[in-house]
């Protein structure tokens, strides 16, 4: 699966094409040093016994619309069609699924939803989740379990929903084979509702991560009755606290409450103001300093892009507390093909890498980034903080000198490097300018390829191209708290048919390990994770450059705010208005 994130900053969206959604926490701890062992790894968390309703925000009050700006407009609020992190993030205001996802001191808690947590059989293939009752619609219909298996059932309709996640096709019992209700009706093997209360999903391979990947808004209950197909994303049928009021695409979307929203039912969220407003369209610069303004109603809104640098100088003294910073479950770096750059070379290319050169042309600043020297960003659990590899930290300006004696040891001075960059804009070409003048002084021979902006996705996206470095997707990101949505889409063999291979490993030793860890009940992966990561890291598939960071504007009357550490994205279902 490949999805641009929306929410990165521009300089960066600049310098990095494409960066995976594999979607969309917080920092335990810096990169680098640290015990080789893994003492330091980050532990997932999850709470079953949580129950409705969430634990009130100190100081919140009632009232009020909060208005919210971003240059980037989500691409549908269709449920089943939902990938980007934006959408995923506004649309846990209107849609609740079986799990979902609290933050608790900064971290992502899994806690049970419309349904528990699950249980699985002995052979790890079926899960049965219990569904909580007396839950409605905005309408004020009940929702059905029947519900639940429908809009699973929907999301197998990837023709009509192409930019959906789609685990489970690949996962659920006959998943290669149904089409969804559309074409291939309503007789799925992989779902079945034995009565009122219960949902069971059928598996073709164990699937540990399930639970984590059931907070997606693709699990979202629709009646088949209210199905309205690709008009659907128009006005959703909602089960949170906001539902559609009114809704210009492109433009804007006003929510308002949900009069049938239950906050007894509901551990997670809140519906403190009267409403939200969400502005698409003006500059990210421009709105952003109208929030820091917070002059009239500005004071009642944020911008959700990431803060532009030329505005940081301001955010000292009383502003200060106007930024709303965290972490992005992402780790972004410069792959290289295993395929066609041996070991010894591409240990090399680490030690002449300038990453402090490319990173203060790209605009990277400890507000939207951290160094990276890990596969697994410090937000994930299974992060673990060991010893940094050499040439592998995310810093330093390179070692000509060091990469050249390396080569001239292996007999390959003058090997040929060569990728793809964007040559029609100022900040891609001055990075490409001084990785071409570090890797001729240790001894390289380059040839990097210019192409336009429209080609460079489908360019670095294909394996088969003429070159040996920087292909997609050049970044990752969760798509839910665990090296469950990373190892297995980023490094097992079918991620080079798949496009989402970094490195281009072909390893059947390596493809029975992930699957081994995968699956392990996911408390007992966290660690296996963490031990994988260096392992996978010390082959030098990549360079890992930096870690996303989230960091937000917000205006002055704006209470609540923080970020959503399973997101990267403003946690939006605890805000509210001081005055």
């Amino acid at each position: 699966m490949r999805q641009l994130k929306v929410g990165l900053a521009a300089a960066l969206a600049a310098t990095m094409a494409v960066a995976g959604c594999g979607s969309p926490s917080s920092n335990n701890g810096s990169n680098g040093g640290g015990d080789a062992k893994g003492i330091e790894t980050q532990q997932s968390a999850l709470d079953p016994t949580a129950k409705g309703p969430a634990a009130e925000v100190p100081g919140a009050k009632k009232g009020g619309v909060i208005t919210v700006y971003s240059q980037l407009t989500p691409n549908t609020f269709d449920p089943t069609d939902t990938y980007y992190a934006d959408a995923l993030a506004i649309e846990k205001l209107i849609f609740r699924s079986p799990t979902q996802f609290a933050i608790r001191n900064g971290k992502p808690v899994l806690v049970p939803d419309l349904t528990d947590l699950g249980t699985v059989s002995a052979d790890k293939l079926t899960w049965t989740f219990k569904m909580q009752s007396g839950i409605k619609y905005a309408d004020g219909s009940e929702v059905k379990v029947e519900d639940l298996a429908y809009a699973i059932k929907r999301s197998f309709a990837h023709d009509v929903y192409a930019n959906g996640p789609t685990y489970q096709l690949a996962n659920f019992k006959d998943g290669d084979k149904y089409k969804g209700p559309y074409t291939s009706g309503d007789d799925f093997a992989g779902v079945e509702t034995p009565d009122a209360t219960t949902l069971v999903i059928h598996l073709a391979r164990p699937f540990a991560d399930l639970p984590l990947y059931m907070t997606f808004p693709v699990f979202t209950p629709i009646p088949k009755a209210k199905d309205t197909k690709e008009n659907y994303k128009n006005n959703p049928l909602a089960t949170g606290p906001y539902q559609f009021d009114t809704y210009t695409p492109g433009t804007e979307l006003k929510l308002k409450k949900n009069p049938n929203w239950d906050p007894n039912t509901d551990a997670v969220r809140h519906q403190y103001p009267d409403g939200f407003t969400f502005k698409w369209g003006g500059e990210d610069p421009k709105t952003q300093q109208q929030v820091l303004n917070s002059a009239g109603e500005d004071a009642n809104a944020l911008n959700y892009g990431p803060v532009d640098a030329s505005l940081i100088p301001q955010l000292t003294g009383d502003k200060k507390a106007q930024l709303v910073q965290g972490e992005q479950p992402c780790t972004y770096s410069v792959q290289m093909d295993t395929r066609k750059i041996p070991l010894e070379i591409r240990k090399a290319i680490a030690k002449a890498y300038p990453y402090d050169q490319v990173n203060k042309a790209a605009g990277l600043n400890s507000f939207n980034s951290q160094p990276a020297s890990t596969i697994l960003p410090p937000s994930v659990p299974g992060y673990t903080k060991y010893d940094v590899l050499p040439g592998l930290s995310g810093v330093g300006q390179g070692d000509p000198a060091a990469a050249k004696a390396d080569l001239e040891a292996a007999g390959k001075v003058g090997f040929e490097l060569s990728w793809y960059y964007d040559n029609t804009k100022p900040i891609p070409q001055q990075t490409n300018q001084i990785r071409v003048d570090a890797f001729k002084a240790a001894g390289f021979t380059v040839k990097p390829i210019g192409v336009t902006t429209a080609e460079l996705r489908s360019k670095i996206a294909d394996y088969d191209a003429p070159v040996n470095m920087g292909q997609a997707p050049q970044g990752w990101c969760s798509d839910w708290p665990s090296g469950g949505s990373w190892f297995p889409v980023l490094f097992q063999s079918h991620s080079i048919t798949d496009g989402t291979s970094w490195g281009q490993l072909t390893d059947k030793a390596l493809d029975a390990k992930i699957d081994e860890i995968g699956n392990l009940p996911a408390d007992q992966a966290v660690a296996k994770w963490g031990e994988l990561d260096k392992e996978i890291l010390g082959q030098y598939v990549a360079l890992p450059r930096y870690y996303g960071k989230l960091a937000f504007a917000i205006g002055t009357n704006i209470g609540g705010a923080e970020g959503d550490a399973s997101a990267g994205e403003p946690f939006y279902l605890n805000m509210f208005l001081k005055n």
